[in-house]
């Protein structure tokens, strides 16, 4: 049964206190208030919309893999310039309206403090934990990013094979390839349009479970790019079972179904699958080090009054 209820003074995982120049509870003198206002506005997101944990997943990793976690990602376009949310990867990014709501309230209490980078993770964080992931602690202290722009965003696609999308985990992300395959397994809680999909359906796959592939295949039929879950059994739930889902051949991305047949991957597939307990603690794992990628502190970068708009110079 999912947790609602969420105790932040126990935590399941333990991370450092420090990473680089973050720390937890950067914010503890300057804005006391800051993550508990972030967890109730999150909270009672959640209690009215679940998949929301999904979104601030995909917001979150978005983020990150331009230019590091710095919240470029939301920043509205201009007329003299064209900002990372128009690039198509991000087509179906969601979640900007919640991280306002938190900047907003968070600008009440405690103004030109919290960053919107750090809001991101902190969200992302709670709504995990929310959805019956594991509790872990984040380091805070990012400042917001100076530039976004549409043309530094090169995320691959879930056509691309494995071994472009590991090198782009390692080289924009630092992250092993071992990282990469439990980040995936946010694909638990995630969906797709057949549109990403309809390729597998199109000719014989025989790579895709023959059950799944017929309720694809009827779904994709009626018209207008309806969604489905990645993991057809505990969609709201971030927990293992993605990855037994795609060792049974039920991977609807063929990326995903990729990662269970590719050898540089499948072992850790199999790994995670096996062991519920450690794919939790690697997954909070791999989040906090990927929310540490690169980022701006100190006195680099700034923090927004507003998330979408750079603060304006002097």
């Amino acid at each position: 049964m999912m947790k609602i209820n969420v105790i932040w003074s126990l935590f399941c995982i333990i991370v450092p206190l420090a990473f680089g120049e973050l720390k937890v509870g950067f914010y503890d003198s300057s804005c006391p208030k800051a993550e508990s206002i972030v967890n109730k506005l999150v909270q009672n997101r959640f209690d009215r919309d679940k998949t929301i944990t999904a979104a601030l997943l995909r917001l979150h990793f978005h983020d990150c893999a331009v230019r590091g976690c710095d919240a470029s990602i939301l920043i509205n376009s201009t007329t003299s310039n064209t900002a990372e949310k128009e690039a198509g990867a991000n087509n179906d990014v969601r979640g900007f309206d919640l991280i306002d709501e938190v900047k907003e309230n968070l600008e009440s209490a405690c103004p030109s403090t919290v960053s919107c980078a750090d809001i991101i993770t902190l969200a992302t964080r709670t709504a995990v934990a929310l959805s019956g992931g594991p509790k872990y602690q984040v380091p805070t202290g990012r400042r917001d990013g100076l530039v976004s722009n549409v043309d530094d965003v090169t995320i691959p696609g879930p056509f691309q094979p494995v071994s472009v999308i590991s090198q782009f985990f390692n080289r924009n992300l630092s992250l092993t390839t071992q990282e990469m395959v439990t980040l995936f397994g946010a694909h638990t809680v995630g969906v797709a349009h057949c549109g990403l999909f309809a390729s597998r359906l199109s000719s014989p796959d025989p790579t895709m479970d023959p059950v799944l592939k017929a309720k694809l295949v009827k779904l994709c039929s009626r018209g207008g790019d309806p969604s489905t879950p990645l993991d057809q059994n505990t969609s709201l739930l971030v927990d293992n079972d993605f990855y037994q889902q795609i060792l049974a051949k039920k991977g609807v991305l063929q990326i995903d179904q990729q990662l269970a047949l590719d050898k540089s991957t499948k072992g850790f597939v199999t790994d995670l699958a096996s062991d519920e307990a450690k794919f939790q603690k690697s997954f909070a794992n791999a989040m906090v080090k990927m929310g540490s990628v690169d980022v701006l502190v100190g006195s680099q970068g700034e923090i927004r009054k507003k998330c979408s708009v750079f603060n304006k110079r002097s």
